[in-house]
């Protein structure tokens, strides 16, 4: 196939672009290129999204599939406008943040979506609005022609925002008393990057169309953590905190610094990790054994170092400032 990815020089974009060529496709890749190096194999052709003519270099061209990971609803308005009528199959990766309710345990595609944006441009705060905005652009700019991934947490080796091999790299750091949230029972679903690139590419191949949660199967925060110790070989006490008394700390939820990555506080958010994947099981997605993954991803992680500044968790000497002063502990 002839391929565009719309990005493909950050993580899941690279996987998906080194996967492809691999698979013998020809792949470019239309970004400004600052997120990291495009795969090898593939064309990169240098644009700003934001600006005028963007798509001047590609749209001349005919496309077997494009594939756009953006946030940014004008960004998908003008690559609709430029590029639609050439190209024969489109995927976006949306995101499960579009549906309007996220308390639903085991809620499938049919669940109501979000307003759309009608700004182009997004915030974190309108983020689930602005997915659900370009889908909706590129449903009116393709019809039948569009395969929507809706992804949750994605995770594994280069994994870059930290959330996934946070309690995995921590459980290898030492054997100190390890602090995580209270939530043994909360859900969790964890899909390897690999696998959904695998399923995302399959899936274009045979010219899939359709919306589907690409979400792992269900699993609860409590295995995750269990698998996550004996895999770093931490032996130290697991120390559980409640949510309340975290915030109280300024520990942040799910991302970002100084944070405890998978919990999320807010009770209407409780099946934000638990929606089902039934559609896209039916239609070929496949996992691999967690500990598969975090046997990867803990290779990974060493080779980053187990001490670097991460995008989620919290560090050595902030854990340990919070078992000193949890209650409990005295």
């Amino acid at each position: 196939m002839k391929l565009l990815i719309l990005g493909g020089t950050a993580w899941l974009g690279r996987a998906l672009a080194a996967d492809a060529v691999r698979r013998g496709h020809r792949v470019t890749c239309l970004a400004r290129g600052e997120a990291g190096d495009s795969a090898d194999g593939a064309e990169l052709v240098t644009a700003d999204r934001s600006q005028a003519g963007a798509y001047d270099a590609v749209a001349d061209r005919d496309w077997d599939a494009v594939i756009d990971v953006t946030r940014q609803p004008g960004f998908a308005r003008r690559a609709a406008a430029a590029l639609a009528d050439r190209v024969a199959h489109w995927t976006f990766v949306s995101s499960g943040n579009v549906y309007a309710r996220q308390d639903e345990p085991g809620a499938d595609e049919s669940a109501e979506l979000l307003p759309p944006l009608s700004d182009d441009e997004s915030t974190p705060d309108t983020y689930g609005e602005a997915k659900s905005a370009i889908e909706q652009a590129y449903r009116e700019a393709l019809g039948g022609r569009l395969l929507v991934i809706r992804p949750g947490l994605i995770g594994g080796p280069g994994d870059a925002s930290g959330r996934s091999g946070y309690y995995l790299a921590r459980a290898a750091r030492d054997d100190d008393p390890m602090l995580v949230p209270a939530i043994a029972e909360a859900a969790t679903q964890l899909i390897d990057v690999r696998d959904l690139v695998n399923w995302m590419l399959d899936s274009i191949e045979r010219g899939l169309t359709g919306a589907f949660n690409a979400v792992g199967d269900r699993s609860t925060v409590g295995a995750y953590l269990a698998a996550s110790r004996e895999a770093g070989g931490h032996r130290g006490e697991l120390v559980e905190v409640p949510g309340a008394w975290l915030a109280e700390q300024g520990v942040a939820e799910w991302s970002g610094p100084e944070s405890l990555p998978l919990w999320i506080a807010d009770p209407t958010w409780a099946a934000f990790q638990d929606r089902s994947n039934a559609a896209a099981v039916r239609a070929g997605l496949r996992m691999r054994p967690l500990d598969e993954t975090l046997t990867d991803l803990l290779a990974w992680e060493r080779a980053e170092g187990l001490d670097r500044p991460r995008g989620a968790g919290l560090t050595a000497a902030r854990e340990r400032e919070l078992v000193a002063v949890y209650p409990n502990m005295h």
